[in-house]
Parts: C-alpha cells; sequence; structure tokens
C-alpha cells in the first residue's frame, strides 16, 4: 500500500497476545480444532464490540465464543475459555 498515512501500528518490541495470535490458531489447528479471529466493521461502528474468536471441534465437546473491544481482549477471554475446558494453550 503507497501512501500509508500512518495507519499501520509499528512492531512492539515486548507484545502481548495478539502477537501470538497466529501461533494459537495453528497451534490449536494442530489439536483438530477450527478456529477464527474476525473484527466486524459493522459492529466497530456501532460502539460494540466488534473482535470474536470462535473455535469447534478437535477435543471441543462444543463450540465456543469470546468476544471483545480489542483483538488483545478478545484473544485473552478466548484463551482463558479454552483452558476452563481443558485446551491447556501453551502461549
Amino acid at each position: 500500500m503507497t501512501g500509508r498515512k500512518g495507519r499501520w501500528s509499528k512492531a512492539d518490541q515486548d507484545g502481548g497476545i495478539e502477537d501470538a495470535a497466529l501461533l494459537i490458531l495453528e497451534w490449536l489447528a494442530e489439536q483438530g480444532v477450527n478456529a477464527m479471529l474476525r473484527v466486524d466493521a459493522e459492529r466497530l461502528a456501532e460502539g460494540q464490540h466488534s473482535w470474536t474468536f470462535a473455535a469447534s471441534g478437535g477435543p471441543l465437546e462444543a463450540g465456543m465464543r469470546a468476544d471483545g473491544a480489542s483483538a488483545a481482549l478478545c484473544l485473552s477471554m478466548a484463551v482463558a475459555r479454552l483452558r476452563e475446558l481443558g485446551l491447556i494453550v501453551p502461549y
């Protein structure tokens, strides 16, 4: 993208959980779990929690979902819920 206008954030050297998002998704897939992290522009425009994490399959008896106002919050809540369900995510 040319003429970025500063829209892209710079990498945070002390990064949080969102830096591990792809590793978490890949690890879940290796466990047979289908998972996704998405942002909803309509909910963002309405001031609602716009980030959603959803997972199902593999060792999960039922699907699960977590919503959050930011990617970090959503993913943190999702990892906590996965741990409650017995999947100890190593990140």
